[in-house]
């Protein structure tokens, strides 16, 4: 979906496309990818090295000096290009600023075309559907660049690791958790993964967040609450609270305050709870199959360093991606077979054009234009697109499926976002 702002380590790396050392790295040290507080680099400064790997449905960047001293902010160039003539300045600033926040759209939208492919195929396809086909592109990509192909033990070992985690984990919680809840709401959920990463840079890595990074830590969990709590159950203990939710004040939907089709929608969930003997389950929310799969790209994401010390990070992102669809596309066979096959029976060519959507474009495409955009330099305007994405995922779910957020779910959405933000810029405490 979008760069993540997150805690980031400084093992020995290198650029894109120079293989990574095999000598062990210095002690690892975590600090948050964020635009650099002047907001100009050094000229007279080496350039850092930038690495970023595909993570989830995001992307995460690793930014090193030469000597290892100086991070955060984009690349320094020894010498500003020159302006383009004034003729072509707009047209070129306008295709510039549409390359930038395509990953972001891509990603969004993504979520949104999964949760219409649904009814025409089941949850665990659609997610080998969007990892094997974007794993093989990026490899032939990676190949055509002569970008090294993993070669060691010890990389196809940590590729394994990262394609289980960030692959399979991820993807399988993302696809039953849009089953069962909004695109927008999904999203925002697995935008709240920075708090996991600050929480495990801290136990694994000994690092410290600022009192505003401790600060945004404990808003965000506030945040996540409100956004896993049902309006039913808030409109219930609290009856005054009801019409501001929506709610009758016996917790059922109140007709005038939302639209018909989500009453019907609501009383139709109602009838078949109210029909079904077995009783709810954890695992029937969407929002937690959704806090699941943050909590995936979290350990993937902190994962990335380990990884880049073997494999370059383009072959990494692909295979991750290509081994990560195995095991899923193993379990639609097993679990999702016979229904599986009747639905594919029912594809339409709108639903074919969606599955290469999501994962030509919603992964494959949108990592390789993030990688080339933070190999320019572009770090600095990266982060701060950062909540593009779920804006997005919103967006075109409204637009498309007619999904809205509840209040509580927007006042949620807010504090979460928030809580990201505030710990994403408040960086580490010095040592």
């Amino acid at each position: 979906m979008r760069p993540s702002l997150i805690p980031r380590m400084r093992p020995a790396q290198v650029a894109i496309g120079v293989r990574p050392p095999r000598l062990p790295p210095p002690p690892a040290r975590l600090t948050l990818l964020r635009a650099s507080e002047e907001g100009q680099a050094d000229p007279q400064a080496p350039s850092p090295a930038v690495d970023c790997y595909g993570t989830g449905v995001e992307a995460a960047c690793v930014v090193r000096d030469e000597d290892g001293e100086r991070e955060g902010g984009p690349p320094a160039t020894s010498s500003s290009p020159a302006p383009p003539p004034q003729a072509t300045t707009t047209a070129a600033s306008l295709a510039a600023t549409a390359l930038l926040i395509s990953p972001f759209f891509f990603w969004g939208s993504s979520m949104t075309a999964m949760k219409v492919l649904e009814p025409h195929t089941t949850p665990l396809f659609v997610a080998a559907v969007r990892l094997i086909p974007a794993g093989a592109a990026l490899i032939a990509w990676a190949d055509r660049q002569g970008r090294p192909r993993p070669a060691s033990l010890e990389a196809w070992r940590a590729i394994a690791l990262f394609a289980l985690v960030d692959g399979a984990m991820f993807q399988g919680f993302l696809a039953e958790g849009l089953r069962r809840t909004s695109a927008g709401l999904g999203s925002v959920i697995i935008d709240s993964q920075p708090l996991t990463v600050a929480a495990l840079s801290a136990l694994l890595y000994g690092e410290s967040l600022s009192g505003a990074g401790v600060v945004g830590l404990g808003v965000g969990v506030a945040g996540l609450c409100l956004l896993e709590v049902p309006p039913a159950l808030l409109a219930g203990t609290f009856p005054a609270l009801a019409p501001w939710l929506g709610m009758a004040e016996g917790g059922g939907v109140d007709a005038a305050a939302v639209p018909a089709a989500a009453v019907s929608a609501a009383a139709a969930a109602a009838a078949a709870a109210t029909a079904s003997a077995t009783p709810w389950s954890l695992w029937d929310s969407g929002e937690w199959w959704m806090l699941c799969a943050a909590q995936a790209m979290a350990v993937g994401t902190v994962l990335v360093p380990w990884v880049a010390r073997f494999v370059d990070p383009v072959q990494a992102t692909g295979w991750h991606l290509l081994l990560g669809g195995v095991p899923l596309a193993l379990l639609a066979a097993v679990r999702e077979g016979p229904e599986l096959v009747g639905r594919l029976g029912e594809l339409t060519a709108s639903d074919v054009g969606l599955l290469a959507y999501v994962s030509l474009l919603g992964s494959a495409a949108s990592y390789g234009v993030f990688f080339y955009n933070a190999s320019r330099g572009s770090l600095t305007r990266l982060s701060a697109l950062t909540f593009l994405t779920p804006a997005f995922a919103a967006g075109t779910g409204f637009l498309v499926l007619g999904e809205r957020l509840g209040p509580v779910q927007v006042l949620g959405a807010g504090v979460t976002l928030g809580a990201v933000a505030l710990i994403s810029g408040a960086g580490k405490k010095e040592s």
